[in-house]
């Protein structure tokens, strides 16, 4: 049996740190994506909140010979899984939270460039969306309900 998204207090794995952010960075993917689109999906979704959302950069890096890094999240970045259905309530949720959101739709597997991406995002009304995956940032709370009944990506 697969848990909700919510973590027990006892699961330290899951809960080590993360009682220290009063925000949360969530991806929900579709459940039935191959594992490299799992992976791509979840990079391009995440790759606008570092644009938009500058709070959630931390600081750049560097090592100990001191060659700079770039920056990356200051916080963990969750990824749940859940169905077609579980994907629509959600994005109807974040749209009614107004909360900063991404979405990756099944057409954008089958374009090659960020115009033609957009271009396809556009061409679909709201409710029509083909969603695969979906970003969404904001108080912890507010992403909680949005991410209702989704899992924690095995």
């Amino acid at each position: 049996m697969q848990r909700t998204y919510k973590t027990r207090a006892d699961d330290a794995r899951q809960s080590r740190g993360m009682s220290t952010f009063d925000t949360k960075i969530a991806v929900l993917l579709r459940a039935d994506l191959e594992s490299w689109q799992r992976l791509n999906v979840t990079a391009f979704l995440v790759s606008g909140l570092g644009a938009t959302v500058p709070e959630v950069v931390g600081e750049p890096y560097e090592d100990a010979d001191g060659v700079g890094y770039l920056p990356m999240f200051r916080q963990p970045v969750l990824v749940f899984e859940g169905t077609k259905e579980t994907l629509g309530t959600a994005h109807e949720r974040a749209l009614g939270r107004a909360l900063p959101r991404a979405v990756f739709t099944a057409d954008l597997f089958s374009t090659g460039n960020d115009r033609d991406n957009r271009a396809a995002v556009r061409a679909v009304p709201t409710a029509g969306l083909d969603l695969v995956g979906l970003a969404v940032y904001g108080p912890r709370n507010a992403v909680d309900k949005v991410l209702k009944g989704a899992r924690m990506h095995p």
